[in-house]
């Protein structure tokens, strides 16, 4: 059994959880999500706390799979509508950097010939630091923020040489060394002519 399923999620005072017809529905300051169980996991409301249980006797292995994903999918709703997630992107590189246009374009100038323009999605807010160099996503979506993250990323992923591009704040890059100087191979050898 998985020891993270069995865990209750706490729900804190600001924060209100009801279930539709195999639907949580959570409400709380940053807005409202939901998501649907599994249908072989029963949803208990007790004491501030949500437990989550396998329903059948017989247990397959997919369920035991299931049980700790959706515990932590659950505790992850809780936790984004009181206080939202976060990712922080760096750019690197000569002349790149990012700004932003209205309230749902980024605009990335990144080594391209012309700006990549990248399209906020629903959900998410970026802010971008007056360096024009870190872009900070946030949203209760903890889901949305990694993926948004992930999408800018590859944009222009950083490349090995000379680590330029877009990397996760703290995120390290394995560096592989350039070419070396092969001019100077064989120079002294055969130089001198034969009487």
């Amino acid at each position: 059994m998985s020891r993270i399923g069995r865990t209750p999620v706490a729900i804190p005072p600001q924060v209100k959880v009801e279930v539709v017809s195999e639907r949580v529905h959570v409400k709380g300051p940053l807005g409202e999500m939901s998501m649907s169980l599994p249908g072989s996991l029963a949803f208990e409301l007790k004491d501030g706390k949500i437990f989550l249980s396998l329903r059948q006797k017989e247990i397959q292995r997919q369920d035991k799979a299931i049980y700790g994903t959706t515990r932590a999918r659950l505790a992850n709703l809780v936790k984004g509508v009181q206080e939202a997630f976060s990712k922080v992107l760096e750019i690197q590189g000569l002349g790149f950097k990012a700004s932003l246009e209205g309230s749902d374009k980024l605009s990335l100038s990144i080594g391209y010939a012309r700006p990549v323009i990248f399209q906020i999605p629903t959900g998410v807010k970026l802010q971008v630091d007056p360096k024009q160099t870190v872009i900070t996503i946030s949203g209760s979506d903890k889901d949305l923020v990694g993926e948004t993250a992930a999408r800018i990323r590859r944009i222009r992923c950083p490349e090995p040489y000379k680590g330029t591009g877009i990397r996760y704040r703290g995120e390290h890059i394995t560096r592989k060394a350039g070419k070396t100087a092969a001019g100077a191979v064989g120079a002294g050898a055969g130089g001198g002519a034969k009487k």
